[in-house]
């Protein structure tokens, strides 16, 4: 698999194959939704578009980075988002960085989005999609976010070389300056668990694509039954 690796700035055509990566915390936060029950995850372009679809959708569970604010309903953190129930309801996400990357990529035959908590299915995925180009979006800190690109690295590996080890691209994850920020508060609408919950391997299992329905870029959950299901959700 011809593997690359590019900032959202660096996208200057829509690849066939993509998997957009928000490590801390926007893809991490999608799978949680699922695993809390969600049907579906609406990505936004905007907080404006967040917040009339979710005026058009009253029931539909509005989230977004930072802290709270009116109209929205949580906030993008997996901490937060673990005790919510949010079974067969849709999500409205909008994010800093990971629904951009998503968006910046719609056009993509194939446009994947992940994080730790979801790696092996979704390297489980390519590889039974048979993907021989594969562009990874690394949308933290202008395609530099050291937990983004670690995730990345890991996930091609994966889909090649299924033996490949996770330690190193966890440490390295572990020890980024999104990890540092906020362990130390520095960002908001933060849980404490938030570090640990966005480096824990593999909790889900399921892939999660991302595809336009209706003029708006929708994400769902892709069961991977062969894998080993390590959460019980």
């Amino acid at each position: 698999m011809d593997a690359r690796f590019l900032g959202i700035a660096e996208l200057v055509e829509a690849p066939s194959v993509a998997v957009v990566i928000d490590v801390m915390r926007a893809f991490t936060v999608a799978a949680w939704a699922f695993g809390q029950g969600a049907e579906k995850i609406v990505l936004a372009e905007s907080l404006d578009e967040a917040l009339a679809l979710k005026a058009r959708h009253p029931d539909w569970v509005a989230l977004k980075d930072g802290p709270p604010a009116p109209g929205f309903d949580t906030v993008n953190s997996p901490g937060l988002l673990r005790s919510v129930d949010l079974a067969g309801r849709t999500v409205v996400q909008k994010t800093t960085a990971g629904t951009v990357g998503a968006l910046a990529v719609k056009e993509a035959s194939l446009v994947l989005c992940a994080g730790f908590v979801v790696a092996e299915a979704t390297a489980r995925l390519l590889r039974t999609r048979e993907c021989e180009r594969v562009t990874f979006v690394v949308t933290g800190e202008d395609g530099h976010a050291e937990e983004d690109l670690a995730c990345a690295q890991y996930i091609a590996r994966r889909a090649t070389e299924a033996g490949t080890d996770a330690v190193e691209f966890l440490r390295r994850a572990a020890g980024s300056r999104a990890a540092a920020e906020l362990a130390e508060g520095v960002r908001q609408g933060v849980h404490p668990d938030d570090v640990a919950l966005c480096l824990e391997l593999d909790r889900f299992p399921f892939a999660m694509v991302a595809t336009l329905e209706d003029s708006l870029m929708v994400l769902r959950p892709r069961a991977m039954p062969s894998l080993t299901d390590k959460a019980s959700i």
